[in-house]
């Protein structure tokens, strides 16, 4: 965009959040959301909830809570629905999942009933080791995307919804090579028509999203909207994408880590990361396919913040190494080991290590609260494409083409101030700070 001021339509009516999955981590969402309605928690772990942005220069001493700093959705105008291959409400779903105690969704019980969710497009060649019966039939892959496109249509009508988002919360598919099909949206509408293999659930979702402009963030690591196609797309129709893979349990202690190390010019010889997690992800994550999906996303991470082609020395030569356990006893509560072998001062070795015993859908839901919200302002704004500065969220983020993304975690949410600074029309922030001893003039 060219723009130097930005129009930001109001947040007025119900927004609609469309959420593909309705297991753990959307059911801990819209749990979360409601109690916090009732006035029975708060929303920990929400920057549009609790994040306060720092305006002009500090001597100013001004800041504002972000909520009231630019027009978001409110949490009473939030509406839920979604997809699952299995037909639970909401209520019945979380309390399979066990990731909430009986005690609080007791409380909810009322409104997470009422939430129950729509057949879901499924391909058990893309996720081998869960199936349910509650899926769509078609002909083609194009005729999925219409049901899902109808889906959306009726979801806002019979709920009064005035703007809708989807965020991707459903599980991680088998590795999928980039394929012809990928490339552009004319390639892409014909691999629907002819089912094509390569055209995965996820990317069904997107593309049925897409064409229905309302904006798409991809929770997992699959190859959705990270397709050149549905990039196109979204550019075409001006509907705003970001992705992928929710950024909460060890890459997010990578991103806090990594960048330190690099700052200080630590070495770095080796990265050795293993997780246990019993929940339905861990379960899917089982399968040899949908692992390498979530491999390439997390082994990313290291290379982009290191630089090892600037700094060959420091980190030219590290061995890293990932690994996803199932182990059912732990349920949603995810626990990841992490040994950090360092090299400091004349070469000498040194050793960190890190045991986050951190709950699963409890790190997510906040996060699936921010993208939605977020993004509806995306569209409220007239951003379109890839919204970089969403970064913040992701294990794997989206930049535009040419572009190394970015992933050292305070960098990330530098961007994301900033562009709501740009939003609400205050003086971006650099935190050079040399006006204060005169070496810059104002």
């Amino acid at each position: 965009m060219t723009k130097t001021e930005v129009s930001i339509s109001p947040a007025s009516g119900k927004l609609g959040v469309l959420l593909p999955g309705m297991g753990a981590v959307s059911t801990t969402f819209i749990a979360g959301v409601e109690a916090v309605k009732k006035g029975l928690s708060e929303p920990i772990g929400s920057l549009t909830q609790m994040g306060r942005l720092r305006l002009g220069k500090r001597s100013e001493n001004r800041s504002a809570a972000i909520k009231d700093f630019v027009p978001l959705a409110d949490l009473n105008n939030l509406v839920f629905g979604g997809w699952d291959i299995f037909p639970d409400s909401a209520y019945e779903a979380a309390a399979k999942a066990k990731v909430l105690e009986p005690e609080l969704l007791s409380q909810l019980k009322n409104e997470l009933s009422q939430i129950k969710p729509m057949p879901a497009v499924f391909d058990p060649n893309y996720i081998t080791q869960i199936s349910g019966e509650y899926v769509k039939k078609g002909k083609t892959k194009m005729d999925l995307a219409d049901q899902l496109r109808e889906d959306i249509r009726n979801f806002k009508k019979n709920n009064g919804c005035d703007r809708l988002v989807m965020v991707w919360c459903a599980s991680t598919e088998r590795y999928t090579d980039p394929s012809p099909c990928h490339q552009t949206v004319q390639a892409f509408e014909k691999a629907l028509l002819e089912n094509d293999p390569m055209i995965a659930p996820s990317m069904i979702y997107a593309y049925a999203a897409l064409k229905e402009r309302v904006p798409y963030a991809n929770g997992s690591p699959n190859r959705s909207v990270e397709i050149p196609a549905l990039q196109e797309l979204a550019r075409e129709l001006r509907v705003p994408v970001c992705g992928s893979d929710f950024k909460t349990g060890q890459t997010f202690m990578k991103t806090l880590v990594a960048p330190g190390l690099k700052s200080r010019l630590l070495g770095l010889s080796g990265w050795y990361s293993t997780n246990i997690l019993g929940n339905r992800d861990g379960e899917v994550l089982a399968d040899p396919g949908s692992f390498k999906t979530k491999e390439v996303s997390k082994l990313s991470v290291l290379e982009q913040i290191l630089e090892p082609e600037t700094y060959p020395t420091l980190y030219g030569k590290v061995h890293h190494q990932v690994q996803i356990n199932y182990y059912p006893p732990r349920g949603d509560n995810k626990e990841g080991w992490d040994n950090i072998d360092i090299v400091g001062w004349l070469g000498y070795p040194m050793q960190i290590k890190i045991n986050f015993l951190c709950r699963d859908s409890i790190l997510a839901a906040p996060i699936v609260l921010d993208l939605a919200i977020f993004m509806d302002l995306a569209q409220r704004s007239s951003f379109y494409g890839i919204q970089e500065w969403l970064s913040f969220y992701f294990k794997s983020p989206l930049a535009a083409e040419g572009l190394k993304p970015e992933h050292d975690l305070q960098v990330q949410l530098l961007k994301l101030h900033n562009t709501l600074r740009f939003l609400g029309k205050e003086e971006l922030i650099n935190h050079l700070g040399l006006t204060y001893y005169g070496i810059v003039e104002e």
